[in-house]
């Protein structure tokens, strides 16, 4: 084969892939004929997400040399770098995320003579954002520029789909709830929605002999939305009707934030942080990159974006539950974690050992009963707390419930009649806790 359809990378490897804007990716290329590795620091719930292409691990926490990414480029021909976080948390450095490890990897693709790079970078990828966000980001984007690869770095405005994740789902959210609709500020701040569909044609166009090479590229939609009416929109497009805004003021907003901040470290997560409500007050507005059309992609206006995908069940369910999920969880974590320390240290003794006398447990075994079983209470409740593990540890104390519940109705089965509940309201504890597991996925 000869000329530029020769030059055409087609075994491509996505950073990222698992994730909300990488699995669009994967979709959009697939779908263009070429084949895709995906990268994950989980392939186990990166093979159960996408099945169908093959996966191999990196750790961009871990992985910050080229000699680590070598033999991940093995087949390669093309390399496209989705992976990145908000803001640093447990278990995520940003410098490593953001700098270290693109710059690994871009060392090791020029070295292993793979030509084409695509960055998926940010808008507001900027110092003067302020934030470690916008300066990991930029750092990764200018080294990009001084390699010999044939580099694209796209700078997408907020991305949007039917389904969401980060700032998208916060919006959903927010214009979800009952009655008033929080504000930040007045609510001017600006973007330029593009749909993820959009974002995901200009991305297998670069692939193609038409991309503007060794250049910076802004994916942003037609037109300017401010945050009053992406809310409003989102209201509307899931069926709840007009909004009804709250004016929240900036300084609330600004200590609310680090607030989030701090829970992100004991397991929190979410868009909410100081570093959004930073970046949302720098600004995510830029002028139409003529450059886009040559690829032969017009974005759509946002208005348009959400009537080309109706909003159903599904979304309406995941807007409502966004802020009842942690919640969710927050509750039973203390819930649990009261009950070990309420039964170790405030509760009677005597009282326990009687419960285990009458539930048949010998003597010898009410010591260590007691001390274990309340161990076990609170160590379920600050796994949860500290999101840990949820899945696994939620199940494990829906079978530890059911045990002590059919235990009990065994031997003392008059505890049903008890009027606070003493057994009857452990029903609706399994379902809460069930519903904690299902709804646990991020994405």
């Amino acid at each position: 084969m000869s000329g530029p359809e020769a030059e055409v990378p087609r075994r491509i490897l996505v950073t990222g892939a698992s994730g909300f804007i990488g699995r669009h990716l994967v979709a959009a290329l697939r779908q263009a004929g070429h084949e895709v590795v995906g990268v994950g620091r989980n392939l186990g719930s990166a093979r159960r997400l996408i099945p169908d292409i093959e996966w191999r691990h990196a750790d961009f926490n871990k992985h910050v040399t080229p000699e680590a990414w070598r033999p991940r480029l093995a087949g390669i021909d093309a390399v496209i770098n989705c992976a990145g976080v908000l803001q640093s948390s447990r278990g995520n450095d940003i410098e490593r995320i953001h700098t270290a490890a693109p710059i690994a990897l871009f060392r090791a693709a020029e070295a292993a003579g793979i030509k084409r790079v695509i960055q998926v970078s940010a808008l507001g990828a900027e110092a003067e954002a302020g934030t470690a966000y916008a300066r990991s980001k930029e750092s990764a984007d200018a080294f990009l520029a001084t390699t010999s690869l044939e580099w694209v770095i796209v700078y997408p405005s907020l991305v949007y789909a039917r389904d969401c994740y980060g700032g998208t789902a916060l919006f959903r959210a927010l214009a979800a709830l009952p009655w008033l609709v929080p504000l930040p500020g007045d609510g001017r701040q600006a973007f330029q929605p593009i749909h993820m569909a959009d974002l995901a044609a200009i991305v297998v166009g670069l692939l193609g002999p038409k991309a503007p090479l060794k250049s910076r590229l802004v994916a942003v939609g037609p037109e300017a939305v401010s945050l009053a009416r992406i809310l409003a929109a989102y209201r509307r497009w899931l069926g709840f009707g007009k909004a009804r805004f709250l004016p929240v003021p900036m300084p609330l907003i600004r200590i609310s934030a680090h607030i989030a901040d701090g829970l992100r470290w004991i397991g929190g997560r979410g868009a909410f942080s100081s570093t959004s409500i930073k970046q949302l007050e720098y600004g995510n507005t830029a002028d139409p990159d003529p450059r886009i059309a040559a690829l032969g992609v017009r974005p759509r206006r946002f208005a348009d974006g959400l009537a080309w995908e109706p909003a159903g069940v599904p979304e309406r369910w995941h807007a409502r539950l966004y802020f009842l999920k942690p919640a969710l969880r927050w509750s039973l974590g203390l819930f649990w974690l009261w009950t070990g320390i309420a039964t170790a240290f405030l509760f009677p003794q005597v009282e326990s050992e009687a419960l285990m006398a009458q539930a048949g447990i010998p003597q010898a075994l009410h010591g260590a009963t007691f001390w274990l079983g309340s161990a076990f209470d609170a160590a379920i409740g600050l796994a949860l707390l500290l999101r840990w593990r949820v899945k696994a540890v939620g199940l494990l104390g829906i079978v530890a419930t059911l045990g002590y519940l059919a235990l009990l109705s065994a031997t003392t089965g008059s505890l049903w009649l008890h009027p606070l509940g003493a057994l009857s309201k452990l029903v609706p504890l399994i379902a809460a806790m069930a519903v904690m597991v299902a709804i646990e996925d991020d994405r």
